[in-house]
């Protein structure tokens, strides 16, 4: 049974492969953050170790003991699991050269407890130069019994050379309803909780059923996204040191700076969308209200714009840009309200 809900499209390619004995050696998984890319990993890694006929089956002890983390031969690599010699931010903001080098080393041994070994390789695009030029030594001379998978947001940051010795299987959003449902009928959300979280996850599933289980992340996202809508509003002095805040964190864990770049995106998007009529398209839902009045204070064209430019600063804080001048950049960006003054008395 696969676990990864929906991606009816990379399950049967996988099991197709798997039935006629044909698995590539490493694969790479593209996809949003949260959208089911290590639970497909995981699940891959179960069918090829699997003890049933059918697999994966997710009841046998190989599946078992992959599920919590504890079989031997399945190994996932990511920016937080340093070799102990690094720092904490030097672990998180790029996947190490002796990461790999342990990889490998570990790759050339024979499986301990199963038939295969399987090496999850988790924010695939923020190797180290050194460390992507050793993965590619690794991929271009593939070792039997072995799988590599590879997991990213942003296959553009990968060398081109590693994504080709890759199977690439992209992982898409899923839609609103799904999510609402899937919620409800594996998850037991009730219905308005459901609704609520399925639009706030942008089609992300793994999102909403860890908002489900955690509260305390709505309430993260809540107080961050009050923090952009005062930023928004704030002066430039404001602004700027709200900037040096999150130049500092994106140096140690770069992955929550750009969600909050996201979270950003998504309101602007609400706002063009209630612009255009399009209310029931909306991803905050819960601020419905606020929306309403906001965008009353811009035109389409300012909002369309304004949108550009978050995606511009994300994509230039992806590509490494200097992360203190690309958010300066932005907030510079952030677009005046529209002030409608009433009539002047005696004045027609």
């Amino acid at each position: 049974m696969w676990d990864v809900v929906g991606q009816t499209r990379a399950i049967s390619l996988l099991q197709r492969s798997l039935e006629a004995g044909s698995l590539s050696h490493a694969y790479l998984l593209v996809g949003p953050a949260h959208v089911g890319k290590m639970t497909l990993a995981l699940d891959l890694a179960k069918a090829v170790n699997c003890e049933s006929a059918e697999s994966p089956c997710g009841e046998c002890a190989a599946c078992q003991r992959i599920a919590e983390g504890k079989h031997s031969d399945i190994q996932v690599i990511d920016l937080g699991s340093g070799d102990g010699n690094s720092t904490e931010s030097e672990a998180r903001v790029k996947i190490s050269v002796e990461q790999i080098e342990q990889m490998q080393h570990s790759a050339f041994l024979p499986p301990f407890e199963g038939r295969c070994k399987v090496f999850v390789l988790d924010g695939a695009e923020f190797f180290s130069l050194g460390a992507a030029n050793r993965l590619l030594k690794t991929l271009e001379e593939p070792v039997g019994g072995v799988v590599f998978i590879l997991l990213t947001v942003n296959e553009k940051l990968l060398p081109t050379t590693i994504v080709s010795r890759c199977q690439r299987i992209e992982l898409a959003p899923l839609g609103t309803a799904e999510v609402e449902a899937a919620l409800t009928s594996r998850w037991g959300v009730e219905s308005d909780k459901a609704r609520l979280l399925s639009r706030l996850a942008n089609g992300c599933l793994g999102w909403a059923v860890s908002a489900a289980r955690d509260g305390q992340l709505l309430q993260h996202r809540a107080e961050v996204l009050d923090k952009l809508l005062e930023i928004t509003d704030a002066g430039y002095e404001q602004r700027f040191q709200y900037v040096a805040e999150l130049a500092g964190r994106f140096s140690q864990n770069r992955r929550a700076v750009l969600g909050i770049l996201q979270l950003w995106l998504d309101w602007w998007r609400d706002l063009l969308l209630v612009k255009l009529g399009c209310s029931d398209a909306i991803t905050n839902v819960d601020r419905s209200t606020q929306l309403d009045r906001t965008t009353k204070s811009y035109t389409l064209t300012q909002i369309r714009v304004f949108i550009e430019n978050i995606r511009a600063a994300g994509d230039q804080l992806q590509l490494n840009a200097n992360p203190q001048l690309a958010l300066e950049v932005l907030m510079l960006g952030v677009p005046e309200k529209n002030i409608t003054k009433g009539p002047v008395p005696g004045v027609r």
